[in-house]
C-alpha cells in the first residue's frame, strides 16, 4: 500500500467514524448525557469560541496548553536526548544514573503533584514540571536503546581507522541513531501530551486540560468531549510534525 493508498483510508476511516456518530446521535440509541451527538458539540463550539469557558476565551484555553507542553518538550529533547546518547556511549555514567531514571520513568506522574506542588508552588513551574519529567525520562531511555543498538563493530572500525570521538559520534553514532532518536521524540511527545491533563490538575484556571476536569463536575459532557477532540486532534497534529520533520531531516529512514 502506497503512502496515497493509506492517507485516503485513514481519512475514508474517520468519516465513517463521524458519520456513524451523527447517526447514533440524530436516533438518540445512547442517552446524550453519556455520548453527546456531534451536532451538539459542534454548537457547543461555537459558543465557547464565542463566549469562551469561565471567562476565558477558547483560543486562550488551547494557546495555554500548548505553551505549557512545547515548552517542557523542547527543554527535556534538548537535554533528554543528549543524556541519553552519553548514557549509551559511557557505560559507567549508565550504571550511575539508569537505576534512579528507571524508578522514576513507571511511576504514575499523578503521584508526584503533591511534590511539585511543595517544591515549585501552584504556579506555572509546577505544571512544567510534571510534563518535563514525563517526556524526559522517555527520551533518556529511548536514546540510550537506540545507542545500544548500534553495531558495534562499525565503532571499532571508525576507531581503528583513526576517526576521533568527535568523529565517530557524527559520522557513526548519530547518522545511525537519528531514525529511531525520532520515533523515540514521537513515543516521548505522545506521553508527555498525556500528563498535561495531570499537570493542569494544580491550581490551574485555563488549559483544556483544566476545561475538561472542570466542565466534567458539571456534567457537561459535550464540553469534556470537545476537550477530548481538541486535545486528541492537537495531540495528532503534533505528531504529523514530528514525522514531517524526520522524512525531511531523515530522508534515510526505513530504507535499505
Amino acid at each position: 500500500m502506497n503512502r496515497v493508498q493509506h492517507s485516503a483510508l485513514s481519512v475514508g476511516a474517520v468519516i465513517l467514524f463521524f458519520l456513524l456518530w451523527l447517526v447514533v446521535g440524530a436516533e438518540q440509541w445512547i442517552d446524550p448525557l453519556l455520548l453527546p451527538p456531534l451536532s451538539d458539540i459542534a454548537l457547543t463550539a461555537g459558543e465557547l469560541v464565542q463566549e469562551g469557558y469561565r471567562q476565558v476565551p477558547l483560543w486562550q484555553h488551547i494557546a495555554a496548553s500548548m505553551a505549557r507542553a512545547l515548552s517542557a518538550f523542547a527543554v527535556a529533547i534538548v537535554i533528554g536526548v543528549p543524556l541519553g546518547l552519553l548514557m549509551g556511549l559511557c557505560g559507567p555514567m549508565a550504571a550511575l544514573l539508569n537505576p534512579f531514571i528507571q524508578f522514576l520513568r513507571p511511576l504514575p506522574k499523578i503521584a508526584l503533584i503533591p511534590l511539585a506542588v511543595v517544591w515549585l508552588g501552584i504556579g506555572e513551574s509546577s505544571k512544567f514540571f510534571l510534563i518535563f519529567i514525563a517526556t524526559f525520562l522517555s527520551v533518556v531511555v529511548g536514546a540510550g536503546a537506540a545507542v545500544e543498538r548500534i553495531g558495534r563493530a562499525r565503532i571499532r572500525v571508525a576507531q581503528t581507522l583513526g576517526a576521533s570521538r568527535r568523529q565517530v559520534f557524527f559520522r557513526v553514532v548519530l547518522p545511525d541513531t537519528l531514525p529511531e532518536l525520532f520515533t523515540v521524540v514521537r513515543l516521548s511527545i505522545g506521553i508527555g501530551w498525556t500528563s498535561l491533563i495531570a499537570a493542569e490538575m494544580v491550581a490551574a484556571t485555563s488549559g483544556l486540560g483544566w476545561m475538561v476536569i472542570n466542565a466534567s463536575s458539571y456534567l457537561r459532557t459535550d464540553i469534556v468531549m470537545l476537550g477530548i477532540l481538541l486535545l486528541g486532534g492537537i495531540g495528532y497534529l503534533l505528531d504529523l510534525l514530528v514525522v514531517g520533520l524526520q522524512r525531511m531531516l531523515v530522508p534515510w529512514a526505513g530504507r535499505e
